[in-house]
């Protein structure tokens, strides 16, 4: 049966009525990238920023082999894998991290555009550093997040950048004649002590957002050994406890790519490396029941460009299920969002440390 992309799911990741699997600009590329794809020899197909695999199932439906693919996001991954499954596809394709490997040698490429313009440079100077001097990058977004400075940055890297007929509120930009390859380079930046390193992409950059700079004033010495920073971005917060407290060991977890080896960096750059375990992980999923005694969270609101209310709450209930009874979950929250009575019926009593007219910090204790 030919593979449907009506029959893409999201799942493990969020799903509602507002969260598609696949969408209008996945279509589009689908259809701007289908003469190039035609005839293309096995694994000279890349694929980045599959959200949850339209672009990769579609291919690989159409006869493409060897397709290498590299998505930021975890659950992506997954998603895409069981999709393929469902597919009877789950062959014909692997998961890269975004490096040499997944870029050598191709002769096409096709790329989610990125909100970030940092990201996107990044992305783009590593094709023109590793691709097939023939290749060809077939660049697609809603055009609500696209804007002219996308194609400075990709004619940085590139020779030609043609841009597609609008269709159904989304476009195409199509570069070819890489030069000037570059592989990404942190940002740096030193704020209040902390030396911050982050990819494009990672959220806040190289800063620390108002958020985190409210929950750091206020985070005590954790009580025992060890302490998680739950999605923990460029890895400020882990850093920093690390630095502050010199027996202390610090787990930090994202699902994003980006975050993680930002958070390596970060620890890196503070000295704390050998300190400060940074992993790739679906919120705590790796981590055993009743096992943390400290958990630091600044959780994420948004699923794609869909603000997504039930993310929180989904990493508060994991937390929960880590600590051990009388142990801490640390939150900073926007205010508006009004978080205090998940935490309580989640967690556990929950009390109020801090707030500014943005932001609330809490510390809820495990029952």
């Amino acid at each position: 049966m030919p593979f449907s992309l009506d029959a893409l799911r999201r799942r493990p990741d969020l799903e509602g009525p507002d969260l598609v699997a696949v969408d209008a600009a996945d279509r589009l590329l689908l259809d701007e990238s289908a003469a190039a794809r035609v005839d293309l020899a096995d694994g000279a197909l890349v694929i980045i920023g599959d959200t949850h695999g339209a672009l990769t199932l579609t291919a690989a439906d159409a006869g493409a082999r060897g397709i290498r693919v590299h998505q930021d996001e975890l659950l992506g991954e997954r998603a895409l894998a069981a999709n393929a499954a469902d597919a009877g596809l789950d062959t014909v394709f692997t998961s890269h991290p975004l490096d040499a490997e997944l870029l050598t040698g191709a002769r096409v490429v096709l790329l989610r555009l990125p909100r970030s313009l940092r990201a996107l440079a990044d992305i783009a100077g590593l094709i023109a550093l590793h691709a097939d001097p023939s290749v060809s990058v077939f660049a697609g977004g809603r055009l609500k997040h696209m804007t002219v400075s996308m194609n400075e940055v990709l004619r940085a890297h590139f020779d030609r950048v043609d841009v597609s007929h609008a269709r159904q509120k989304s476009r195409v930009l199509l570069a070819r004649g890489p030069h000037d390859g570059v592989a990404p380079v942190p940002e740096a930046a030193e704020i209040d002590g902390i030396r911050v390193r982050a990819l494009g992409g990672a959220f806040a950059g190289a800063s620390i957002d108002i958020g985190t700079r409210l929950l750091l004033e206020h985070l005590p010495a954790p009580s025992g050994p060890e302490a998680i920073d739950l999605a923990c971005g460029t890895g400020v917060v882990a850093a920093a406890l690390a630095v502050r407290h010199p027996s202390l060991r610090v787990l930090a977890c994202d699902q994003s790519a980006i975050a993680v080896a930002s958070a390596r960096a970060t620890a890196e750059a503070n000295g704390v490396a050998d300190r400060v375990r940074v992993v790739r992980d679906d919120m705590l999923e790796t981590q055993p029941d009743a096992s943390a005694s400290f958990i630091a969270l600044n959780p994420p609101f948004h699923a794609g460009g869909a603000v997504a209310d039930r993310l929180a709450p989904r990493m508060f209930a994991d937390a929960a299920r880590a600590l051990h009874a009388g142990g801490e979950l640390w939150t900073v929250w926007n205010s508006a969002l009004q978080y205090r009575m998940p935490l309580e019926r989640i967690v556990g009593p929950t009390r109020q440390v801090a707030r500014d007219r943005k932001f609330t910090v809490t510390v809820s204790t495990k029952r």
